[in-house]
């Protein structure tokens, strides 16, 4: 039988619909980081991460987008345009471009060339290949919530210190885990909630803890999601 899709529209208009929707979503985030950091003193590292799990967060419109054609990998659309607009932004921004002032740790355009197009680019493997599997949505939920909470728990609340390769603090990572897990069980509830494994979500959430602790500055947003896709095809 037929999903549902709206007004009865065919399956593309529906799923460029829910795209739009994205697109309204995602792009509402830096106009509004911009204004709280230029009007408000938000810091710059704050606003980077709370846009981090915005992004991250996107994959709530999967559950709107219909199968049935290829129209349903519309869901990657706004990454895609991210991925060209961080490249253009990282080789060409102001120093006072919105995307710079919200999405850098120390305000260098070069910074948008690193973690953060990463960042797109896994959201859209894990919106292809990885499209509403247990292991693509759990790694956005792991990197969207787990890595932005992190840091922001970390810088101002980590009293324990520690480094393997880049300073982390344990309750940063404390902060990782209790996001990651908890995000997880929210998001593969929504999306799939046929694979819905509370145990198996709390041992990728523990070990990919383990790898945020132990990795480089940026390349974690590589790391983490390999290390989830990883675990959740072998346990």
């Amino acid at each position: 039988m037929t999903e549902w899709t709206f007004f009865s529209l065919p399956l593309v208009w529906h799923n460029a619909i829910v795209t739009l929707f994205t697109f309204i979503y995602v792009f509402s985030v830096p106009p509004l980081m911009d204004y709280l950091v230029t009007n408000h003193g938000l810091p710059r590292d704050i606003s980077r991460k709370i846009t981090h799990i915005c992004a991250g967060s996107a994959i709530v419109f999967l559950p709107l987008f219909r199968e049935g054609d290829w129209s349903h990998y519309l869901n990657i659309t706004v990454f895609a345009v991210w991925t060209l607009l961080l490249i253009q932004k990282g080789l060409f921004a102001a120093e006072d471009d919105q995307a710079v002032k919200t999405m850098t740790r120390t305000g260098n355009k070069r910074e948008l060339l690193k973690g953060t197009l990463y960042f797109v680019i896994v959201a859209m493997i894990c919106g292809t290949v990885y499209y509403k599997q247990f292991s693509g949505v759990l790694a956005m939920a792991v990197l969207g919530w787990g890595d932005g909470l992190a840091p922001i728990v970390g810088t101002r609340l980590g009293k324990i210190k520690y480094k393997v390769l880049s300073d982390k603090s344990v309750e940063g990572s404390l902060a990782f885990f209790v996001g990651s897990f908890l995000a997880g069980l929210f998001f593969v509830k929504l999306i799939v909630p046929e694979a819905y494994d509370p145990v198996k979500i709390a041992i990728i959430a523990l070990v990919s803890t383990i790898i945020e602790g132990v990795s480089p500055r940026e390349v974690d947003n590589i790391l983490i999601p390999v290390a989830v896709i990883g675990l959740a095809a072998a346990l």
